[in-house]
């Protein structure tokens, strides 16, 4: 264990370190904490002195923690996770003065439907707040919603560990796009012909069995998968260039992919039960104030959101 230095720890550096361990990168931190980055190394200092330990080391890819800072990370989140949602949860959030950054996990298709709509709304709502995306490996997930690196994970999450609350928000059916130069396709896609030809599979983790359409190999046999992304958006132009190829994807992104001249929509001859759209979050953050308004405004956002 190494040596502290101070006798008192000041508890309003923990929301430092927090923020520090959760981000990593001394200017997001601040712009979240609305403090200054001086302000913030200042702080950092302080927390260094205290430990003994450098605590957080500049890298090529941001702040790294020391073995130090990863033993204290459980204990201080604890710590701040009871504050959020025991303590302040009784100030309430107002969003009309606040000044704060909110991070969803998103995929690209998840920016592409949610983003819009939902920048609309928080600029109304919340002037002074910010929005910040990540993409991240579905088990990396509940960790990040846990630690408050992200406050919600929004979109169809079927593989999502049990642990987390959740809450739908609409249901979407899936379709197949094809290349218009396929001739060999008419106005319907044959059940023949859809398992005949290659596909093109979006998962996250890369694994097959944990793809956005993977209901379709469970519910009617394996496919012939030449392609396996995690990029949703990169689907049709790979189908532009690729004609034999073709990929089943939620009804509203391939409305939007048939803006692509190449690349229309037929039915897909497997029938398939509509998926649900849903938020995620940690149970930590059950009662935090804000989080509480966020989860509210997405909800009434895409509550009538429509196929």
């Amino acid at each position: 264990m190494n040596t502290i230095h101070n006798a008192d720890l000041d508890l309003n550096l923990l929301p430092v370190f927090d923020a520090l361990i959760r981000i990593g990168n001394v200017s997001r931190a601040a712009e979240e904490l609305n403090m200054s980055q001086s302000a913030v190394s200042h702080a950092l200092k302080r927390l260094r002195a205290f430990f003994g330990d450098p605590l957080f080391l500049k890298t090529g890819s941001g702040m790294q923690p020391t073995p130090r800072a990863l033993e204290l990370r459980q204990p201080i989140l604890n710590v701040m996770g009871t504050v959020r949602g025991e303590l302040l949860v009784r100030e309430g959030f107002d969003p009309t003065v606040a000044r704060r950054s909110f991070t969803l996990c998103l995929t690209d298709m998840g920016e592409l439907i949610f983003l819009p709509r939902l920048i609309s709304r928080l600029r109304g709502a919340a002037p002074g707040c910010t929005l910040r995306t990540l993409q991240l490996p579905m088990d990396r997930v509940p960790d990040a919603l846990e630690s408050g690196e992200a406050d919600l994970a929004l979109g169809s999450l079927h593989a999502m560990p049990e642990g987390l609350y959740q809450q739908q928000l609409f249901t979407r059916s899936f379709v197949t796009i094809v290349n218009r130069r396929n001739r060999a396709i008419g106005d319907v896609l044959s059940r023949a012909q859809f398992f005949a030809l290659e596909h093109i599979v979006v998962s996250m983790s890369g694994r097959i069995e944990d793809a956005y359409d993977a209901v379709v190999d469970e519910l009617a046999g394996p496919r012939r998968i030449y392609l396996t992304t995690p990029h949703f958006l990169t689907v049709p132009m790979i189908i532009e260039q690729n004609p034999q190829l073709i990929a089943t994807v939620p009804r509203e992104l391939a409305t939007k992919f048939a803006g692509y001249n190449s690349i229309r929509m037929v039915d897909t001859p497997v029938a398939v039960p509509p998926f649900a759209i849903r938020q995620h979050w940690h149970p930590r953050f059950q009662h935090d104030a804000a989080n509480t308004w966020l989860r509210r405004l997405v909800k009434e956002t895409f509550d009538t959101h429509p196929e």
